[in-house]
């Protein structure tokens, strides 16, 4: 893996994207944002992984650390940026199958962060555990969290993230998109 300044220039590109989109969410949306519910739209640009590659891959975890705007926990400014790096090596691995790629990604973020939230809101900070909804659901409370994480990835990923992805894989924009000397994954 060589990066020369073009991809340095653009993995900072998807870092403040990704954190200017879950900052704006986050004010203007408020807990949709993070919690034990939770739709983050910025993890739409972890798909994009399967045509950009390492940029992405690094810039979707680098901006990760956007969480420090409303951190839950100090281990959230940890464990975030880890797990979306990982579920866009993931989407980059598997890139050739992108709507595969896209689902593993989800599950690559669903079921570890809804594991770490339930501990952090039912075992951890007694002020968080207040804020607990009621997931009126049989299943056990650890389920329905990771549940929810991985319904609400499904949708950033696996449906908006490919939307997007396909919509930049175009000939027409992957021509554009090359013809500004950036690097393409086909």
């Amino acid at each position: 893996m060589k990066f020369n300044s073009k991809d340095w220039a653009l993995t900072a590109v998807f870092a403040a994207l990704y954190a200017v989109i879950n900052i704006t969410q986050t004010i203007m949306g408020g807990p949709i944002t993070y919690g034990p519910v939770q739709l983050r739209l910025a993890d739409c640009l972890i798909a994009l992984a399967a045509l950009f590659g390492w940029p992405a891959a690094i810039g979707v975890g680098i901006g990760c650390f956007s969480n420090v705007y409303y951190m839950l926990d100090p281990v959230d400014i940890i464990i975030g940026p880890i797990v979306n790096f990982a579920a866009a090596f993931v989407v980059f691995k598997l890139r050739r199958q992108r709507l595969l790629a896209c689902a593993s990604g989800s599950f690559v973020v669903g079921v570890p962060i809804g594991l770490y939230l339930y501990f952090l809101y039912v075992q951890g900070n007694p002020v968080i555990q207040q804020q607990t909804p009621n997931f009126g659901t049989p299943l056990p409370l650890w389920s329905a969290f990771v549940l929810s994480l991985l319904i609400s990835s499904l949708v950033a990923i696996a449906v908006i993230g490919f939307a997007l992805l396909k919509t930049l894989s175009r000939q027409g924009v992957v021509d554009s998109l090359k013809a500004h000397g950036l690097k393409v994954l086909e």
